[in-house]
């Protein structure tokens, strides 16, 4: 596995194409969440994705800062790839990457209340009650 994070100038067209494809894929059609996933954060984000030996995108997450925090989101493992440790893989090196760029800032995240002991065991805790988002429960935490 080939780890990058890279902005969005720094992406070629053909990544760019293959993060949203699989965003799309994950997000709007596996879970029936039609919404516009490419938003006004994509241009200011750091981008951060593991890819197979094909250059294929296995997994993928996106940083970005607001205010006085950092948040990463859109955090995905591709279809086929799922079980194999690559959801724990992408948000370590997340926050490593995070720890190194802002050393001093809060990290926030909206995670699906199914995965609050998942981002538990990197540190996180829940800071609001469950709330939906596209039909989807969420849950606000912080490190």
């Amino acid at each position: 596995m080939n780890y990058q994070v890279k902005a969005f100038d720094e992406l070629t067209t053909k990544e760019f194409y293959l993060l949203i494809k699989e965003r799309i894929a994950v997000f709007v059609v596996e879970q029936k969440c039609p919404y516009q996933e490419v938003d006004e954060i994509d241009p200011e984000a750091l981008h951060t994705f593991l890819t197979d030996d094909q250059g294929n995108i296995v997994a993928y997450t996106r940083i970005y800062k607001q205010e006085d925090a950092v948040h990463f989101g859109r955090v995905l493992v591709a279809k086929g790839h799922r079980k194999s440790g690559l959801g724990k893989e992408i948000v370590q090196k997340t926050l490593e990457v995070i720890e190194q760029k802002y050393p001093t800032a809060s990290i926030i995240i909206g995670a699906q209340d199914y995965l609050r002991s998942f981002y538990e065991s990197f540190g996180f805790q829940a800071i609001s009650d469950v709330y939906l988002e596209d039909d989807i429960p969420h849950i606000d935490m912080k490190k």
